[in-house]
């Protein structure tokens, strides 16, 4: 019997998420996958049922590692609230700066699968978690609501790695994360009003 080589199955995660940027989960073929991966179409399957497992895989590798990275940034006592909100958008923009295909599969295949969604639901739990104490500690807006802000907050994010995945030289990482730590911390006021 043939073992499995963890190489071989990262290759083959990795020509997914290629496949998956380039073609889309629906018009994408398990043997474009296998020709990207450097292995025969028949290995793909000694690791992945089907398409559905090998995207479920790579959206719930995705979700599990951001919401371990995020639990770990949550619990830090030496950082307040506001500095763990910046914490997050570099976690999310750090996941996808040396992988614009990754970026453009989690943001436009994520609805295609439930598998990640216990993750994913994590990480937006965190974040409300981290709003909540803001308000708390006095450092961030007591009228905020917290389902709201947190869904604006991350829905933009989500949105703008998509802009760069699709134009980096428009959309630069580094630009990305500078303003929305600004509108995070400042707002778009100039004064209170």
């Amino acid at each position: 019997m043939r073992t499995r080589s963890g190489q071989k199955e990262q290759n083959i995660w990795q020509a997914a998420v290629r496949e998956f940027a380039r073609h889309g989960y629906h018009q994408a073929k398990i043997s474009r996958i296998a020709e990207g991966a450097g292995v025969a179409t028949g290995s793909v399957y000694l690791y992945f049922k089907n398409k559905k497992q090998l995207l479920e895989k790579i959206l719930a590798d995705v979700w599990q590692n951001l919401a371990q990275e995020m639990e770990a940034l949550v619990t830090r006592k030496d950082l307040n609230a506001v500095e763990k909100l910046e914490g997050m958008v570099d976690l999310v923009i750090d996941m996808f700066t040396d992988n614009p295909s990754l970026a453009i599969v989690v943001v436009n295949e994520h609805s295609q699968t439930r598998i990640a969604q216990p993750y994913y639901e994590r990480f937006l739990a965190l974040g409300r978690q981290v709003l909540e104490e803001g308000i708390a500690t006095g450092l961030l807006n007591p009228h905020l609501q917290v389902d709201v802000t947190s869904q604006f907050i991350f829905g933009g994010v989500r949105h703008l790695i998509h802009l760069w995945a699709q134009s980096p030289r428009q959309y630069p990482l580094n630009k990305i994360r500078r303003e929305v730590k600004l509108l995070l911390k400042r707002g778009i006021l100039t004064e209170v009003q």
